[in-house]
C-alpha cells in the first residue's frame, strides 16, 4: 500500500493559494475558457497622445472684425472670446481667450504680426501671430473703467482706448503699459455743458495731422483734440446719437453715422453746423421739410478714388416701414445708391484698399461683410457689385447638424468623383477675380505611417437635399402626419455609408429610411420606388437579468424563414382605421410625378413605417447597409425590418422578442390590444391619449399567437405600466426641453448612443452589423449573417442565405433566419467589428461601385463580371479551421469572443460610474484597437485583442447632446465633433501626429515690405501741406507726461512669453523674440527697482526740507529760549 503525505499536500495547497491571486488578476481580461492563441500586438502606450488640431466652420456668435492690408489676414471675434484668423484657403487658426468674455473689438497691428484683443471684461490682450499656433504676449486688465473703443494708427506703438466714462487713456503696446497722457472727458466737452456726452464710440487720428485726435461721443458730441496743446480745437454737436465716424483721406472732412438713419458730413474748420446732411433710405417729403426717421446706421465708411467719386459704404438706416426685410448693406458712389440684401444680420463690416496710409486716396476694391452666419465678400471694381466665391469650408450646413461620421482611408477615386458632380451645384455670378484675403503660408504634407496627410484643409465635396423626394407641405392643415416631431421632419438622424461601392442609407426623424446609388449620368425617375413597414410589436416593461449570467444557447430554429413580402409601387390610400383612428399612413408623403435626378447620388429606394391603429412610427434607432449582399436593415425599440433593395422586397420584420425565439432570458409577454400609447421618443410632441392598437399588429409570416393569460392580471400589470409611462413621458419631455433651452439647433430626437439617459424599458436595436463570420458553434466555415445589438446588451445573429450573383440575384429570394446565437454584456450595444486569427480587421464584403445607368447595348457578361461581389475578409483565403474574433463594445464593457467556439476571450469593464457614448474599433500605425469617449468626459483607448488599456484621457465633460450626437473616431488617429452648432472640432489621439503637427499647420505672418508712403509733392513739402508728423514718444513717454496710476489698470504677463516662442519659433527671429521678452522682463524689474528708488529719494528730500525747515526756526533762539 503506497503511504500517504500530509506534507506534500499542504505544499501544494499553499502553491495553489499563492498562484491564486494571479489567476485572479488574469481573469478580468481572459475568462475561464480555453486558451486563444497569443497574438503580437504593436500598439503601447507611447503610440497615444491626445490634443486638438484644427477647428473648420463659421465663427459661432461673430462679435467682432478686423483686417491687416498689409499681410492680407482676416480676424474674427465672437461672444465667447474666441479668435479665428483666416489667410489664404487652407491657412486658418483657432485661438481662444481664457476668460471667455465677449471679443468687442480687434486692432491689427498692421505688418508686424501682432493683434490686440479688447474683451467685454475691459482686459486688452497682445497676440503673437509670428508663431503658428498664436499666443497672449501681454494682458491690460482695467480695473476703474469700461472699455468701449480702442484705436492704433498705422505704424503707431501707442494706442488710443476709450471709456465708457468718456475718457481716453494711452497703452504702450510694445510694453502694454499705460502712459500718463489722458484726455479727460470734462476738458474735452464744453465747460458750459451741464451733462455727460457719454461713452467714447469712436477715435481716430486726423489722416493729414497725427496731432490732432477725431473723438467721438455717444451723445453727438465729437470734439478735435489737440494732443500737443492738450486742449480742444474745434467742438461738433448733432442733436442725433453718434454711432460711427470716418474720415475723408485729405483731413478736411469728416462724415457721422446717427441713430435717427442720417449721415452727417462736417468741414473740420466749420464746427457750426454740417456741411450736408443725407437720409439714404428716408422719404423725402414735400416743402422741404424733414425726412421721416430711419433705423439708426450702425456705421458708415468714407473711402476715396482717384478717378472717379468717393464711396460712401453703410449698415442700416432703413426705414422703419421696410418690416420684414432682411438686413442691407448700402453702397453710395456718385448718384448711384446700391442697397445689397444680406440672408443674416449685419455684425460689422470693414472696406478692404489698395494703401493702408489713411492720407493717400484709398482705392477700394472689396467689402468684407461679417453677417450672424455668415462671412459675404463685395467686388467693389466690376458692374452690379457681385460677390467673391467663398474658399473657406465656413458654411458646412444649411441648417441645424444632427448626424455626423467620419471617414478616413476612402478609395482614391472617391474625392475626384464627388468634386466632380459636386462642381455642377455650384451657383454662378461670382466674381471673377482671385480671393483678395490671401496671406500666410501652407503647411508642409507630413509623412505619417506611410500615408500623406493635410490635417488643416476642409472643403465642401458635394450637397445631397433627401427632402427632395417628399411633397413639400404649405401649411400644418396639409401634414396632419407629420406632428410626431417637433423639428425638421426630414431632419437625419442615421448615416451608413460604403465607401468602396458608394451606397448611400440614411434615416430621418421621420421614420423613414432613403437608400441612394452613386451615377454620373442625369436621370428622370418616373416613379419613386417605395416600401412601407408595418412595425410595431408591443410588450411588458421588463427588468434585466444579471448581466453576467448569459442564457443556454438555443438550438438552432428551423424552418422561421420569412418570405419576401411583395414591394409597393405607390404610397398607400388607406388612411383610417375602421374605428376613425390614422392606420397604414407614413409620416411623409413621397412624390407621385416624375423626378429628375442630377449627377451625383440619386434616390434607389424609400423606406417608411407607417401610423399603427392611431400610433405613429417609432424613430429608427439603428441602420446598416451592405452593397454586397444588396440588403439594407434597420431597427427601433418595436423590433427590426431588413429589406432588399435589390428586389425592392421586405425579407424580415419581427418585433425584438420574436428575435430570440423560444430562448427569451426575460419574463415578458406580448400585450394587445394596447390601452395607450408609449412616447414615441424625447423631442417628440404628446399625440391625444386613449388610442386602441388593432388585433392584425405587425408579424413576421412565421410568428406564432401569443398564449393567453390571466385577464385581471393583465389588467393589474397595465394599470402598473401606465404609471411608468407617465413618469417616461415626463422625464423624455423634460430632458427635451432642456436640450432645447440649452441650444436650439440641436436635434432633441436621440439616437441609441445616449440610451443610458432614456429611461424606457424597451428593449430597442441598437446596433447592426453584416459580416461574413461563424454564425453557430457548429459552423465549420463562416457564411453572410447578420449580428444585432440591442440596448439590453443583447447580442443575436441572423443568418443569411444569398441566391447566386448575376440574373439569380435578382430572381431568387434572399433567405433569413434567426441562427439562435445569443451573448450577452452589460449595457446597450453601441459597436461590433470582427478580426481574423492574425488579429487584422476584417472589413465587412462590399461590391466595387459601377455606373448602373450604363445603355443597354453593353455587354451582358462584362456588366455580370462587374456585379460579382468583392470579400475582403481574409478569412476567405485561410483554413477553414482558423478562428476568428468578435469586437463587442456596450456602454459599459467590451468583449472579445473567440469564434466558431463562442468564449469570451477578453472582457474589458469600460466604465462603472458613466457609459461609453461612442465607440469605434479604428486603425492606427498598421495595427487596431478601440477608441471609447465616455459621457464623464474621458477618451481611452485599448488594444486588440486583449483589450489592454493603452490611453485614459480626461478631454470635455458632456455638456451638450450636440457632443453625444456628433462625436465620432476614424483611422489614423483623428476624430471630430460639433464643437458649436456652426463649428468642428477635430482632434487627434495619435502621437506621432501631435509631434508633427506644429509642420502642418500654416503660418500666418510672412515677411512683407510695407508699401511706398504717399509722395508729398514739392509744393507740399516747400510749404508745409501734406501730413504732419507727430513724435509720440516724446508726447507720451514716461519723461514727459509721467506715469499713469498703478490702480488704473493691471499688467498680466501672457502665457505666449519664453515658453511660447520656444515652441514656435526658430533661427534668428527666435533669438530675436526670445532676447526681446528677456529684456521686457528685465525691464520691468528695472522699472520695480527704479520706483522704489524714486521713494525713498522723496523720502530722502522730505526728510530735508523738514530739516531745513527746523534750522531756519531756532538759529536765531538761544539756547534758554528752547
Amino acid at each position: 500500500m503506497r503511504k500517504f503525505n500530509i506534507r506534500k499536500v499542504l505544499d501544494g495547497l499553499t502553491a495553489g493559494s499563492s498562484s491564486a491571486s494571479q489567476q485572479q488578476q488574469q481573469q478580468q481580461q481572459h475568462p475561464a475558457g480555453t486558451r486563444e492563441p497569443e497574438i503580437q500586438e504593436t500598439l503601447q502606450s507611447e503610440h497615444f497622445q491626445l490634443c486638438k488640431t484644427v477647428r473648420h466652420g463659421f465663427p459661432y456668435q461673430p462679435s467682432a472684425l478686423a483686417f491687416d492690408p498689409v499681410q492680407k489676414i482676416l480676424a474674427v471675434g465672437t461672444q465667447t472670446g474666441a479668435l479665428r484668423l483666416f489667410g489664404r484657403p487652407g491657412v486658418e487658426c483657432y485661438c481662444q481667450h481664457d476668460s471667455g468674455a465677449a471679443v468687442i473689438q480687434l486692432q491689427f497691428l498692421i505688418n508686424e504680426g501682432a493683434l490686440v484683443s479688447a474683451l467685454a471684461d475691459d482686459t486688452l490682450h497682445l497676440w503673437n501671430l509670428r508663431q503658428k499656433r498664436p499666443a497672449i504676449l501681454h494682458s491690460l486688465k482695467f480695473c476703474r473703467e469700461r472699455v468701449t473703443f480702442c484705436h492704433l494708427p498705422f505704424q503707431s506703438k501707442w494706442l488710443y482706448v476709450g471709456t465708457e466714462r468718456g475718457n481716453i487713456h494711452i497703452v504702450n503696446v510694445e510694453s502694454f503699459t499705460l502712459s500718463g497722457y489722458v484726455i479727460m472727458w470734462n476738458k474735452a466737452i464744453e465747460l458750459s455743458s451741464k451733462s455727460h456726452p457719454g461713452p467714447v464710440v469712436h477715435i481716430s487720428d486726423n489722416p493729414m495731422d497725427e496731432g490732432k485726435l477725431l473723438i467721438g461721443f455717444e451723445s453727438g458730441t465729437v470734439v478735435l483734440w489737440d494732443l500737443k496743446s492738450k486742449k480742444a480745437d474745434y467742438r461738433y454737436t448733432y442733436d442725433e446719437a453718434i454711432h460711427s465716424v470716418a474720415w475723408h483721406h485729405e483731413g478736411k472732412q469728416f462724415i457721422c453715422s446717427h441713430s435717427d438713419g442720417t449721415l452727417t458730413i462736417w468741414n473740420v474748420r466749420s464746427p457750426a453746423k454740417p456741411m450736408q446732411t443725407i437720409t439714404p433710405h428716408g422719404k423725402q417729403l414735400k416743402d422741404g421739410k424733414k425726412p421721416e426717421p430711419c433705423k439708426p446706421i450702425l456705421k458708415v465708411e468714407f473711402k476715396t478714388t482717384r478717378s472717379g467719386e468717393p464711396f460712401i459704404i453703410l449698415s442700416g438706416g432703413l426705414s422703419y416701414d421696410t418690416v420684414g426685410r432682411r438686413p442691407c448693406l448700402t453702397v453710395m458712389h456718385g448718384k448711384s445708391t446700391a442697397v445689397l440684401e444680406m440672408d443674416y444680420s449685419i455684425v460689422d463690416f470693414l472696406t478692404l484698399c489698395e494703401t493702408p496710409y489713411p492720407n493717400d486716396f484709398q482705392e477700394p476694391y472689396a467689402v468684407v461683410v461679417l453677417l450672424e452666419k455668415d462671412l459675404v465678400l463685395i467686388d467693389l471694381a466690376q458692374n452690379g457689385y457681385p460677390i467673391f466665391e467663398n474658399p473657406y469650408p465656413l458654411s458646412i450646413h444649411e441648417s441645424p447638424v444632427t448626424c455626423c461620421e467620419y471617414f478616413a482611408g476612402c478609395p482614391g477615386d472617391l474625392i475626384p468623383a464627388l468634386y466632380s458632380v459636386g462642381a455642377r451645384q455650384k451657383r454662378q455670378g461670382y466674381s471673377k477675380k482671385e480671393w483678395p484675403i490671401n496671406g500666410g503660408n501652407w503647411g508642409l504634407g507630413v509623412q505619417i505611417s506611410n500615408k500623406c496627410f493635410f490635417l488643416v484643409t476642409l472643403q465642401v465635396l458635394y450637397k445631397l437635399k433627401t427632402s427632395k423626394v417628399f411633397e413639400k407641405s404649405r401649411n400644418k392643415d396639409d401634414r396632419p402626419n407629420t406632428d410626431i416631431v417637433d423639428e425638421d421632419p426630414y431632419a437625419i438622424q442615421i448615416i451608413s455609408w460604403c465607401p468602396e461601392s458608394r451606397m448611400l442609407c440614411i434615416a430621418g426623424v421621420s421614420a423613414h429610411v432613403i437608400i441612394y446609388r452613386f451615377s454620373k449620368q442625369e436621370v428622370i425617375t418616373e416613379v419613386i420606388p417605395m416600401l412601407e413597414v408595418r412595425l410595431l410589436y408591443e410588450i411588458n416593461d421588463v427588468e434585466s437579468p444579471e448581466g453576467e449570467q448569459a442564457p443556454p444557447l438555443p438550438t438552432p430554429v428551423g424552418g422561421a424563414t420569412p418570405q419576401p413580402i411583395p414591394p409597393q409601387s405607390h404610397p398607400s390610400t388607406s388612411s383610417s382605421s375602421s374605428d376613425g383612428l390614422r392606420d397604414n399612413v407614413p409620416c411623409l408623403k413621397v412624390k407621385n410625378s416624375p423626378l429628375k435626378q442630377s449627377p451625383g447620388y440619386q434616390t434607389e429606394l424609400v423606406i417608411q413605417l407607417v401610423w399603427v391603429g392611431g400610433e405613429p412610427p417609432q424613430q429608427i434607432t439603428s441602420l446598416a447597409v451592405n452593397s454586397s449582399y444588396g440588403l439594407v436593415v434597420f431597427g427601433n425599440c418595436n423590433g427590426i425590418a431588413m429589406v432588399d433593395y435589390l428586389q425592392k422586397a421586405v425579407l424580415l420584420n419581427l418585433g425584438t422578442i420574436e428575435l430570440y425565439g423560444s430562448n427569451d432570458p426575460y419574463r415578458r409577454e406580448p400585450r394587445s390590444p394596447r390601452k395607450s400609447r408609449q412616447p414615441s421618443g424625447a423631442g417628440l410632441c404628446d399625440i391625444s391619449e386613449g388610442t386602441v392598437v388593432p388585433e392584425d399588429r405587425c408579424k413576421s409570416p412565421t410568428s406564432g399567437s401569443s398564449s393567453p393569460h390571466n385577464s385581471d392580471d393583465e389588467q393589474k400589470m397595465n394599470n402598473f405600466i401606465e404609471k411608468v409611462k407617465t413618469k417616461s413621458r415626463k422625464f423624455s419631455k423634460m430632458v427635451a426641453s432642456d436640450i432645447d433651452i440649452k441650444d436650439n439647433s440641436f436635434s432633441r430626437s436621440r439616437s441609441s448612443s445616449v440610451t443610458s439617459i432614456d429611461k424606457e424599458s424597451r428593449e430597442a436595436i441598437s446596433a447592426l452589423h453584416f459580416c461574413e463570420t461563424f454564425t453557430r458553434k457548429a459552423d465549420s466555415s463562416p457564411s453572410p449573417c447578420l449580428w444585432v445589438g440591442t440596448t439590453l446588451g443583447t447580442v443575436l445573429v441572423i443568418a443569411l442565405n444569398l441566391p447566386p450573383g448575376g440574373e439569380q440575384r435578382l430572381l431568387q429570394p434572399v433567405i433569413v433566419s434567426p441562427s439562435g446565437t445569443i451573448l450577452r454584456l452589460k449595457g446597450a450595444i453601441l459597436r461590433m467589428a470582427f478580426l481574423d486569427t492574425t488579429g487584422c480587421l476584417v472589413p465587412p464584403a462590399y461590391e466595387s461601385w459601377r455606373e448602373h445607368n450604363v445603355p443597354e447595348e453593353k455587354d451582358e457578361k462584362e456588366k455580370l463580371k462587374k456585379r460579382r461581389p468583392v470579400s475582403v475578409s481574409p478569412s476567405s483565403s485561410q483554413e477553414i479551421s482558423e478562428n476568428q474574433y468578435a469586437v463587442i463594445c456596450s456602454e459599459k464593457q467590451a468583449k472579445v469572443i473567440s469564434l466558431p467556439t463562442q468564449n469570451c476571450a477578453y472582457k474589458q469593464n469600460i466604465t462603472e460610474t458613466s457609459f461609453v457614448l461612442r465607440g469605434d474599433i479604428v486603425a492606427l500605425s498598421n495595427s487596431i484597437c478601440l477608441a471609447c469617449f465616455c459621457a464623464n468626459g474621458h477618451i481611452m483607448t485599448f488594444s486588440l485583442p486583449s483589450l489592454r488599456p493603452l490611453l485614459d484621457v480626461y478631454y470635455l465633460p458632456l455638456t451638450n447632446m450636440r457632443i453625444a450626437r456628433t462625436f465620432c473616431f476614424t483611422n489614423n488617429g483623428q476624430a471630430l465633433y460639433l464643437v458649436s452648432p456652426t463649428e468642428i472640432q477635430r482632434l487627434t489621439y495619435s502621437q506621432e501626429t501631435c509631434e508633427n503637427l506644429q509642420e502642418m499647420l500654416g503660418e500666418l505672418f510672412t515677411p512683407v515690405e510695407a508699401p511706398e508712403a504717399p509722395n508729398r509733392g514739392f509744393f507740399k513739402g516747400l510749404f508745409g501741406g501734406g501730413a504732419q508728423s507727430l513724435d509720440r514718444e516724446e508726447l507720451f513717454g514716461e519723461s514727459s507726461s509721467g506715469k499713469a496710476s498703478r490702480s488704473l489698470a493691471q499688467h498680466i504677463p501672457g502665457p505666449g512669453g519664453i515658453e511660447g516662442v520656444k515652441g514656435a519659433a526658430s533661427g534668428v527671429v527666435g533669438e530675436l523674440a526670445r532676447a526681446r521678452l528677456a529684456l521686457d522682463e528685465r525691464g520691468q524689474k528695472l522699472g520695480d527697482l527704479e520706483e522704489r528708488t524714486a521713494a525713498m529719494l522723496s523720502s530722502a528730500d522730505s526728510f530735508s526740507k523738514h530739516a531745513h525747515e527746523m534750522m531756519l526756526k531756532y538759529k536765531d533762539k538761544k539756547w534758554y529760549q528752547f
